[in-house]
């Protein structure tokens, strides 16, 4: 194994950042997709329901929140990045998932600043708050789609080849049914 890539599986710190193969970014990332999901499902509320105060205010609340995690995910976030080799597709694809996610986080925290200052009226959500939380939503959907390419099909901070490879042998009884290599239905593998 290279240098470089024996240097990616290791954290710059495995307190703060986790150990290899128990990374602490894809832990925390469910708190800022959860609140900003919510929020525009409450926004979306505001404009159905009797009383769309509640709904709208909830929202507000849950940008931040949200805004909140994604700082705490980014910090972790950035320990891992900082330790995939540059010039790397890994390194390419980190730094445009790091680049869609402060800008997610920067529009929400712009769509709650919005909010408090238009004030928490019995109105719902003005059109222009909602469009830019839905159009936040819809880059943090590219965004999350690069961070599973880095942990699936990178495999950044998860799993070395060893381990990836124990978890695919099969048993000494186990005999695969299908997929390549398999035995022919009615033959012996040899």
């Amino acid at each position: 194994m290279t240098d470089d890539l024996q240097r990616a599986k290791r954290p710059v710190s495995a307190l703060l950042a986790g150990p290899y193969g128990h990374p602490l970014h894809p832990v925390l990332v469910p708190v800022p997709i959860g609140a900003w999901v919510a929020a525009s499902v409450f926004d979306v509320a505001s404009h159905v329901a009797d009383d769309p105060r509640p709904w709208a205010q909830g929202a507000s609340w849950l940008l931040l929140i949200g805004a909140i995690g994604a700082l705490a995910a980014a910090f972790v976030g950035f320990l891992d990045l900082l330790v995939i080799p540059s010039g790397t597709p890994a390194a390419r694809t980190a730094l445009v998932h790091m680049s869609l996610n402060l800008a997610v986080t920067g529009g929400y925290l712009a769509g709650f600043v919005w909010r408090r200052g238009a004030g928490a009226g019995p109105e719902p959500v003005p059109w222009g708050p909602l469009a830019l939380s839905l159009g936040c939503l819809a880059v943090l959907a590219v965004s999350g789609f690069l961070g599973g390419k880095l942990a699936f099909r990178y495999g950044v901070r998860v799993a070395d080849e060893a381990t990836q490879s124990e978890g695919y042998r099969g048993s000494p009884t186990h005999h695969p049914t299908s997929g390549p290599g398999a035995a022919a239905p009615g033959r012996a593998r040899s």
